[in-house]
């Protein structure tokens, strides 16, 4: 379940004018919440890799690890890589699309961290394969006892390429990545009186007029919201020239990670 934009847009609004400390426009709301959804979901790979050191309790709802992965999980997808053929050095390109046919309002999301490479067999097994450096993978092939082969391959990854050992690997590369949020937009029309009013309806692509028109919510999990606000409005406070609203915004994310690490 997603965090809905229009929910996240009007509390800030309302936080901002209780003490009429000033006003954040669509255009600088989207622009900042997809900035926090995107600093939000890039720490939870350094959470996750802090958590994983930490014993776990094994209380359901309580197992920090599972509920960062949880989170994660939104993002996580897989697809087939493309092989292309070169007489230098024939390579794989990371797939497009995904086996889900995953759109976020007609938008396709782009890849974002690499996860496990496999290999489906003649027979239908899959085999991952292990990933090295440039000289590892060079240095394995010298010999016939660590050379490559279908039943243990490796690869190279640079500049977004899969390059596969055995050469003899043409096809059937599966690739299972972590693709990027799709940015957050709050869509509205101008009413009579100049006001913006809330598109609810999905965001859709138009090249002319009337152009693009919907929102589209955050893509975080749903236990998310507290701490997007909390980021927006330190943003926002730089926005209306506020160190008030900076300050207690910041000491409330503190607060809550420092909560989320006892």
């Amino acid at each position: 379940m997603a965090i809905n934009v229009d929910t996240v847009y009007k509390t800030v609004l309302l936080i901002l004018n209780k003490e009429q400390r000033g006003y954040m426009t669509p255009q600088e709301f989207n622009s900042i919440g997809t900035q926090v959804q995107l600093e939000i979901f890039e720490k939870y790979f350094e959470d996750l890799n802090q958590d994983l050191r930490v014993p776990q309790t094994d209380i359901d709802y309580s197992d920090r690890v599972e509920n960062l992965d949880e989170k994660i999980a939104i993002f996580k997808t897989f697809g087939t890589a493309d092989y292309n053929y070169s007489p230098v050095k024939s390579y794989f390109t990371l797939p497009v699309a995904d086996a889900y046919n995953t759109t976020v309002n007609g938008i396709l999301p782009t890849f974002y961290r690499l996860g496990s490479v496999v290999y489906t067999d003649a027979y239908g097994r899959q085999v991952e394969l292990d990933r090295l450096q440039r000289n590892e993978y060079y240095n394995i092939q010298a010999s016939q006892l660590t050379a490559s082969t279908k039943a243990f391959p490796t690869y190279l990854y640079e500049n977004q390429r899969l390059f596969v050992s055995p050469s003899t690997i043409i096809d059937n590369i599966g690739v299972n990545y972590i693709r990027k949020p799709i940015d957050i937009i709050w869509g509205f029309s101008v009413g009579n009186r100049g006001q913006y009013i809330y598109n609810p309806n999905p965001w859709v692509f138009e090249p002319s007029p009337p152009y693009s028109t919907g929102s589209i919510n955050f893509e975080l999990h749903v236990s998310e919201q507290t701490h997007v606000i909390m980021r927006i409005l330190m943003y926002a406070g730089v926005v209306i020239k506020d160190p008030q609203v900076i300050q207690i915004a910041a000491q409330q994310v503190q607060a809550e990670q420092i909560n989320s690490k006892s």
